[in-house]
């Protein structure tokens, strides 16, 4: 070998480097080791994970280099990963004595404390580096405190620190997509605003910032102003899927459910299919009363995630709105058989089965939606209607006590009224309703649709003309 050549610069191997190291360790070889070399050595050993030798390499580099910053920020950085946390801040210490502008040696204290659980002393450690750092450093400290406020559940200082951070770099893009999550978890729409049309007035052609724009305008229910927002994202970036997705929330929002289908639609030309995306073009086309193809992007969500019983709930209640009862019961059958006490599928399935004649099945899935929900109105009514159709009179007035007692509602004093009518019990029947006229006389047409024929008997007519003249 030419000793005349430094054989760790250049382009020399590193097997060659290790093989020097390892002579040098045991005392075969006499060359001189620069720093740089030691640094490679134990970034080696570090890199596989061999944290032993890569100690055993930071110790014979500390002996030739015991005032080097970056040989001792190596050393403690090996010390937390074997969790020498004491250690590890001692070490720290001194190479802050030597050198206190490395942004490592605030980080590697940050991570110090934190294990220690010291969250107070690590926020410390951090906000005092940031007053002594500028540019990308600065950046990258108001980083690290983000997550450790993230980490200890601060997330208004969270919130600040990306804040800062967009101040300094405007253009950040990791800051401006963290900072479009912590505006809708925080609530700081306002502030977001305001902070992202200033980004906009320097960087007109950033599409993050109008698309965090459009969302902060959408966190305050602006919807209009949030579209204009993600259409302006778009037309710098015509492959931006998130707005498209965000434009299409907003119109249903909005109940411009062609305009929402869309955007939907464009989602899914750009990204790959997505039961939410599905689901949500299904919702539009139900709203529309376009049941074919509602049911068509419910089937297709339900590909995506057959575990899911809403969507065969969903595709039950268009065939419902068809009155297709057979098409209905057998998505809800789909629905009950992964969550078979769920109140809405068995409301619905008992309205099918009603809808059939088939009044004993009906009855048995109210039963189980009433139990489910006790305090449920719908769930009450849809039972309490069963068994009056059925000529149950005794147990739909049974049951409708119940529904009074759970729910405390006053319509219910008007299906006890038209029940007790039904079983020839008028006195009663007139006296409850009264009382719900004096309670709740919007709910009289409940009364009505129950049994109309009602309005032919005098006393009824003479009861409701009476509250009306007193109520006039």
């Amino acid at each position: 070998m030419n000793k005349d050549r430094d054989p760790y610069q250049e382009n020399d191997s590193l097997d060659e480097l290790l093989k020097q190291y390892n002579n040098l360790k045991n005392g075969r070889n006499s060359i001189f080791f620069e720093e740089e070399a030691f640094e490679k050595i134990i970034d080696y050993y570090d890199d596989r994970e061999e944290l032993t030798k890569a100690l055993e390499a930071v110790k014979i580099a500390s002996d030739y280099y015991p005032y080097s910053g970056p040989i001792l920020l190596r050393k403690a950085d090996l010390l937390l990963a074997t969790r020498k946390y004491h250690d590890a801040l001692e070490i720290l210490e001194k190479a802050e004595m030597l050198d206190a502008t490395d942004i490592n040696l605030y980080i590697l204290k940050t991570d110090a404390y934190l294990a220690l659980d010291m969250q107070e002393k690590a926020v410390s450690v951090l906000e005092e580096a940031i007053r002594h750092f500028e540019g990308e450093e600065r950046v990258e400290l108001l980083f690290e405190l983000a997550d450790v406020y993230d980490d200890y559940e601060e997330f208004d200082k969270v919130f600040d620190c990306l804040k800062m951070i967009l101040e300094e770099e405007p253009t950040s893009e990791e800051a401006l997509y963290k900072i479009c999550f912590w505006t809708d978890f925080t609530g700081r729409n306002e502030e977001s605003i305001r902070l992202h049309l200033k980004i906009i007035d320097e960087h007109p052609f950033n599409e993050l910032a109008w698309f965090n724009l459009g969302a902060a305008y959408q966190g305050l229910k602006l919807y209009e102003k949030s579209i204009d927002a993600y259409q302006y994202a778009i037309a710098i970036d015509d492959k931006f899927d998130y707005a498209y997705r965000n434009i299409g929330d907003a119109y249903i929002r909005l109940r411009k459910y062609k305009e929402a289908i869309e955007a939907l639609e464009k989602v899914l030309e750009l990204s790959k299919p997505e039961e939410v995306i599905y689901e949500a073009i299904g919702h539009c086309y139900d709203r529309l009363k376009n049941y074919a193809q509602a049911r068509f992007h419910y089937r297709k969500a339900s590909h995506l995630n057959p575990e899911d019983s809403k969507l065969y709930y969903k595709i039950a209640c268009t065939y419902y709105h068809e009155e297709n009862w057979s098409g209905a019961i057998k998505q809800l059958e789909s629905a009950l058989k992964i969550h078979r006490n769920n109140p809405e599928y068995n409301l619905l399935m008992g309205e099918c089965k009603f809808q059939i004649d088939n009044i004993k099945e009906a009855i048995q899935y109210f039963f189980i939606a009433v139990k489910a929900r006790p305090k449920n109105i719908s769930c009450w009514e849809a039972l309490i209607r069963c068994l009056y159709k059925a000529e149950f009179f005794e147990e739909a007035k049974e049951q409708t006590l119940n529904a009074l007692e759970y729910t405390k509602k006053p319509v219910f004093l008007f299906y006890l009224s038209s029940v007790l009518f039904a079983m020839n019990k008028s006195k009663d029947a007139l006296l409850y309703l009264e009382k719900g006229l004096m309670r709740a006389p919007r709910h009289l047409k409940r009364f009505i649709e129950l049994n109309p024929s009602i309005l032919q008997s005098s006393q009824v007519v003479d009861v409701i003309a009476r509250y009306k003249r007193k109520s006039s």
